[in-house]
């Protein structure tokens, strides 16, 4: 297996018969930062690059076992992505264009002038780097966006992900629907990367969070002057999504006005920007969102009727996290682990999380409505993880609405509590104990039953307590 290349400006290996060339080159580009090897023919060559990986390979067209060219068509069989350049003293236009037909990235005559040589190669190098890394980025956003990477093994999860995929490769318009949090988002970029069209821009845009007098101008762009502050020509996101995805969330906020024009935008596929009588043809996808019921904005006149049937080509529902109780454990280890990542703490040597939630935090996370979605669920995990002191997560850790929504009461510690000077240790517990039980039955208006329940203590240990501290239980239910 080629060994990886060096972390230098550029690993180059070149490949010419002349003595005189392959020095020169060697000690030119040595000076100038890159980590340089030679070969004297074509079969030093190849056998050079099945040993190791290079930046560039500098060919010279003239070899005396076989033409450069041959050379090109054998490093291209195996080697589509390491950039060729070639180099010969018989420069012709045909040369050159059967070259790049077989692959080559760029040809150089000679002599060849050292600056522009050095500044051809690392352009090339840059460029074939940037490939690389936006190859790398798209595998990754395809991963990440993945349906094994999306939690949800509940039937109504399952059934989304065998749409999405049927979806992803069409051209079709997908219209989002579901409760705030439930991951419309989410879904819009695993349509994108599963699409033709993933190697094209993701652009998400929230309608309701740009003001209506400057959405149109966002989304559709404007030229200079052609409203106060228009201090120059500016692309909207319709131009910036060009060959990719645009994500409209919250595409009932739309006023009618901007809901006209961005049905002509569906309807022909172009645009005029903003103070323009130019036309500019689009080439876009819409996936839009919304957590409102179109239908019924459409019945009262507030959205157009075109422009929903337009966009709901292909309908897509989110269900809320309590229709998909089931997929809340797996979304609480998903987030365990992610957060434990994040935050370097509860890791297993596979990096998964060793937190857990108690017994009792478990059942209150599933039989809570979750009115935000998972996007609530997220935050109560993220919370808990920042908390967290041992593996399991007890019921405290939990949001202080989310428990009394369940009727539990956070323990609090009096707040003016201070030990008497020089008190011993089991003193110092005793009063504490004292204080605590004292201010939990003020609380509860000295009501035993309901005391012990706060405490979580059963009420004959709280009686108990209550008698061998001298708490007065009558006096407190005189001042209640």
């Amino acid at each position: 297996m080629p060994e990886p290349a060096a972390a230098t400006r550029g690993r180059i290996l070149i490949i010419d018969d002349e003595e005189v060339i392959r020095d020169s080159l060697e000690t030119l580009l040595d000076l100038e930062g890159f980590d340089v090897q030679t070969a004297v023919d074509g079969a030093d060559g190849l056998a050079a690059l099945a040993r190791r990986s290079f930046d560039l390979v500098l060919l010279d067209l003239m070899l005396p076992d076989r033409s450069g060219l041959e050379v090109l068509e054998e490093i291209r069989e195996t080697d589509t992505a390491t950039p060729v350049v070639m180099l010969t003293a018989y420069g012709s236009v045909e040369t050159a264009v059967k070259a790049v037909r077989l692959g080559a990235d760029d040809f150089f005559t000679k002599p060849w002038n050292n600056d522009k040589l050095v500044l051809g190669l690392d352009q090339t190098i840059a460029r074939r780097r940037l490939e690389s890394e936006n190859a790398r980025l798209r595998q990754e956003l395809r991963s990440r966006y993945s349906f094994d990477n999306i939690v949800g093994k509940s039937e109504a999860m399952q059934a989304v992900f065998r749409l999405v995929s049927q979806v992803a490769p069409s051209r079709s318009t997908v219209l989002i629907t579901g409760e705030s949090g439930t991951g419309k988002e989410l879904i819009a970029k695993a349509i994108h990367a599963h699409s033709p069209r993933a190697d094209g821009p993701f652009i998400p845009v929230n309608s309701g969070s740009i003001p209506v007098d400057l959405l149109e101008s966002a989304l559709f762009g404007h030229v200079k002057g052609a409203f106060t502050g228009a201090a120059g020509n500016r692309k909207g996101y319709f131009e910036a999504a060009s060959g990719g995805t645009l994500f409209l969330d919250e595409i009932a906020t739309l006023t009618l006005e901007t809901q006209a024009k961005l049905l002509r935008v569906l309807q022909e596929r172009e645009l005029m920007p903003v103070g323009s009588n130019e036309i500019i043809p689009v080439d876009v996808r819409i996936v839009a969102a919304t957590n409102e019921e179109l239908e019924g904005l459409v019945k009262k006149g507030e959205f157009r009727e075109d422009l929903y049937y337009r966009l709901n080509v292909i309908g897509i529902r989110l269900p809320p996290l309590r229709e998909r109780t089931g997929d809340i454990p797996l979304l609480v280890q998903h987030f365990f682990d992610r957060f434990c990542r994040e935050n370097e703490k509860f890791l297993n040597a596979d990096g998964s999380s060793q937190l857990h939630f108690s017994s009792n935090a478990m059942s209150i996370l599933m039989d809570h409505r979750w009115p935000g979605n998972v996007r609530e669920l997220e935050n109560a995990v993220e919370r808990a993880v920042v908390l967290a002191n041992q593996a399991e997560v007890p019921v405290e850790s939990l949001p202080e609405s989310l428990l009394e929504k369940h009727g539990v009461h956070r323990q609090r510690l009096p707040l003016d509590f201070q030990p008497a000077a020089g008190a011993s240790l089991p003193e110092v517990v005793e009063e504490f104990e004292r204080r605590l039980i004292t201010d939990e039955l003020e609380k509860c208006g000295a009501n035993q039953t309901e005391t012990a329940k706060r405490l979580r203590v059963a009420l004959s240990t709280l009686n108990q307590k209550i008698q061998r501290l001298g708490i007065d239980v009558k006096k407190l239910k005189s001042q209640a």
